[in-house]
Formats: structure tokens, C-alpha cells, sequence
């Protein structure tokens, strides 16, 4: 079997798993660094020890398309990258547009963001465009709403995103080399997030689940209450996928409530801003006390940008606006977090991991 998921030690709610796939298997819980365009941004893919990354299928639709990303070899190839890959519909950059884009029950009239031309995507050439692309895990087309949204507006998205479901799975077909996640939408609506689930588990047999709909806009209590309602109501013997979320303490709190799998671009935004996450909080290295801080970044580190640079030579670099400042820093915050879940699967694994203490 090509995918295939396996628990081998659960410490409360929080699980250490192996997630199978056709480029390897990924040990749960697990950080994938977002590279958007096919790449993850400042960084050689050698200098990413990650067991997953994600790419997005919008963005790589738009430039360079996905015919382009085929004809050089499909997506491993043409990021070089050897191991699993999982691409995002587009569903939350679409939706983003607000003013520019238009939604039917068929699909979603939008303005590309680079050029203006308009485009129209339906959960048909979504699917064509992720299996152009040669994703290990690819994600169906929904409809994303704020995480403020009242619950006629987010039923109205949550059944749409049901219906569009159906459609993708059809799209998709059958294969060997690729799966199709659907996503499970609700906004902040505990019955409706149970729901949601009953009618995706109605639909047919999934490798793993999407959660989506979170990190958008919604109280941070409010967030972790939805991975609680996820947490008992999704099936335990698949990998469970938390979109977008990939803050250290967001980690924790969902690694705690049984999520395997996260994704976020926030380590090498904030990265490039000067933001470094650290065992201390988060660290501006722009700050000028840091002038003379012969340091590391982090002492609790070992990523190669804290063995080798002091603190105020990273801060130099990025006041003098020199582009190895920012490549430093994406690289020590993506190595942070994917270090962080790891340790957490660790004690998962030795039945010490404590949600309190990891924050």
C-alpha cells in the first residue's frame, strides 16, 4: 500500500506515528516548512531537515504553471526535493482576495494577484492542477471563511466545501503515488465541526484529514476549543492535519489534542523581519542591546546558525541589509520548530511529553 499510517506510542491525546507515503515514511507529529512556490524561502533544500514540506498549487498555477513544473520533471524534481510533499488547494489564497474574487456553487472567479487576468477555479481543475503538480498528498478545493464567522456563514461554506468534496474525489480518480485530503471546515462551531466530519467519513474511506479554518482570525481559546471538538470527533487511525498553524505554543496545544501534522510560513516571515523564535520567546535581533552580543541565537540550539554566528553578527547583517542575515535566521526558526515537534515525539515515545512544560 502506498499510504498508510501507524501509531506506535500515544501519551494522553498526543500520538507518535509513521505516516507512509510513496517518496518515505514521516514520523507524527511533524512540521513542514511551507514552500510556496516550490521553494521554502532563502534556503537550499539540503539545509532543511524536514521529514515533509508543502508547496501551494495557486501560486504555482499562476508561475510558472503547472504544465511548466511536469515537463521539468514534477514537483520533487523541479525543487529538489526527494521526500513527501503535500500542496495546498489555493482554497485560503483565493478566498484572501476579498474584492477580486467572485463564488458560485460551480466555483471561484478571481483576479490573479500578479497580473490581473482573471481566473476561474472549480474543485475539477483544482484536482488537475495538484495531480499536474505530483504532490505526495494533495488537498481538496473549499471554501475558507474568517475565523469570526457566524454560523450561517460558516454552515454555508463548511456544506459547500462537502459538496466540492464529492466533486474532487470524482476529479481525482484513482492512484498510487498520490492521496486526496479533504479538508474539514466549521468556523468556531463545535456542532457543526461534528458535523462536517460525519458527512466527509459519509463520502468514503480518506488516508488522513485536513482541518482547516483555523489561525484566521479567531481567539486563541477559541482555536484550541475546535481541536478539542476535532480531537474526539475525527477517527483516530488516520493523520490528522492542522493547516496553517505552526506557532511553538500553537504546536504544543495541538500536538496535545492529537493533531499530527502542521504547516505554517510563519519561521521564515518572521525570519526574514528579524524575528527569532528561541527557548527564552522571541528574540528582534535588530534590537541595538544586541550590538555587541557575542552569543549564539539560541544557546539551547544546534542548528548551524547558532553554532557558527553570534547574535551581533547577524544583527550587523541586518542593518546593513545583507541578504545572509535573513537566510540565517529562516534557517534557525524553521530548524527550531521542526526540532520542537520532534522532541515532543520523543517524549511522546518515553511517555514524558507534558503540554504545560513544552510551552
Amino acid at each position: 500500500m502506498s499510504f498508510g499510517f501507524r501509531i506506535e506510542a500515544t501519551h494522553g491525546a498526543a500520538r507518535a506515528g509513521v505516516f507512509e507515503t510513496p517518496h518515505g515514511p514521516v514520523e507524527t507529529p511533524v512540521f513542514m516548512p511551507v514552500g510556496t512556490l516550490g521553494t521554502i524561502k532563502a534556503l537550499d533544500p539540503a539545509e532543511v531537515d524536514a521529514g515533509m514540506v508543502l508547496a501551494n498549487a495557486y501560486h504555482l498555477h499562476l508561475r510558472p504553471g503547472e504544465e511548466v513544473v511536469q515537463r521539468l520533471g514534477g514537483l520533487h524534481s523541479f525543487m529538489g526535493w526527494n521526500r513527501p510533499i503535500v500542496t495546498d488547494s489555493g482554497g485560503f489564497q483565493v478566498f484572501s482576495l476579498e474584492t477580486l474574487r467572485t463564488v458560485d456553487e460551480n466555483g471561484v472567479e478571481f483576479r490573479s494577484h500578479i497580473d490581473g487576468s482573471k481566473r476561474y477555479f472549480t474543485p475539477e481543475s483544482v484536482i488537475g492542477i495538484e495531480r499536474t503538480l505530483g504532490a505526495d498528498v494533495i488537498m481538496q478545493f473549499d471554501h475558507v471563511v474568517p475565523g469570526g464567522a457566524d454560523l450561517a456563514l460558516a454552515r454555508e461554506a463548511a456544506e459547500r466545501s462537502v459538496r466540492w468534496l464529492a466533486r474532487c474525489r470524482t476529479a481525482f480518480g484513482r492512484s498510487d503515488t498520490q492521496t486526496l485530503f479533504p479538508v474539514l471546515q466549521g468556523g468556531t462551531h463545535a456542532d457543526l465541526r461534528r458535523e462536517m466530519v460525519r458527512a466527509v467519513d459519509d463520502l468514503g474511506e480518506w488516508d488522513g484529514y485536513g482541518i482547516g479554518g483555523l489561525s484566521v482570525g479567531e481567539a486563541k481559546n477559541d482555536m484550541y476549543g475546535v481541536m478539542d471538538v476535532m480531537n474526539e470527533a475525527v477517527r483516530t487511525d488516520k493523520p490528522r492535519y492542522l493547516m496553517g498553524v505552526g506557532y511553538p505554543e500553537d504546536l504544543m496545544a495541538g500536538i496535545a489534542r492529537g493533531v499530527d501534522m502542521f504547516d505554517c510560513v510563519a519561521p521564515t516571515r518572521m525570519g526574514r523581519n528579524g524575528t527569532a523564535f528561541t527557548h527564552a520567546g522571541r528574540v528582534n535581533i535588530r534590537n541595538a542591546e544586541l550590538r555587541e552580543d557575542k552569543g549564539p541565537v539560541d544557546p539551547e540550539c544546534d542548528c548551524s546558525t547558532c553554532r557558527r554566528f553570534s547574535r551581533g553578527y547577524i544583527r550587523h547583517l541586518f542593518v546593513a541589509d545583507e541578504m545572509l542575515g535573513p537566510r540565517l535566521l529562516s534557517l534557525h526558526n524553521v530548524h527550531f520548530l521542526v526540532s520542537l515537534v520532534r522532541r515532543a515525539r520523543a517524549a511522546i515515545v518515553a511517555g514524558t511529553f507534558r503540554y504545560a512544560h513544552a510551552l
